[in-house]
């Protein structure tokens, strides 16, 4: 059940994140409110991780996103929205997390030009953000959305 609703949270901010290009701070930093109020009242995170282990798994969030930020490959929301994961999980999943979203985002690199003549031009609109043309700083909730689906999938 903590897991489904990890997931929920995880597709607003991807549905969010694929159509405006933005994650809103009610999202990102609302469940990151929630999960640390959770973490401090219960001794452990969403998803059962000691109060260290979640702490770690921060720093973690912090030093892998925070790079990108800086260099401008990832927007503020991104940051925000892997500390929050991180808050809610542990460094396994956090880890699998990022991890998948590298993945499948360089798998869409890939597949994206031979792909995209062939989708409607409905989809093509909703995913704007995708496209061949688009700036090379893709939208990367919904990737990490995926990268957590397989890491739940793959530990679980």
């Amino acid at each position: 059940m903590h897991s489904f609703v990890l997931l929920i949270w995880l597709t607003l901010c991807a549905a969010q994140d694929a159509r405006q290009r933005h994650i809103s701070n009610s999202l990102t930093l609302g469940a990151g409110a929630l999960a640390a109020l959770y973490l401090l009242l219960n001794g452990h995170s969403w998803l059962g991780a000691d109060v260290i282990h979640s702490g770690w798994a921060v720093l973690l969030a912090l030093t892998l996103s925070l790079p990108g930020y800086i260099l401008k490959r990832f927007g503020a929301g991104d940051v925000k929205l892997m500390t929050a994961l991180a808050l809610a999980t542990d460094g396994t999943i956090l880890l699998g997390a990022f991890a998948g979203a590298a993945l499948s985002s360089a798998l869409w690199l890939l597949l994206v030009p031979k792909l995209w003549l062939h989708m409607s031009q409905r989809l093509r609109e909703y995913l704007r953000y995708f496209g061949p043309d688009a700036s090379k700083k893709l939208p990367f909730a919904p990737f990490v959305l995926i990268g957590t689906c397989v890491t739940l999938y793959w530990i679980h």
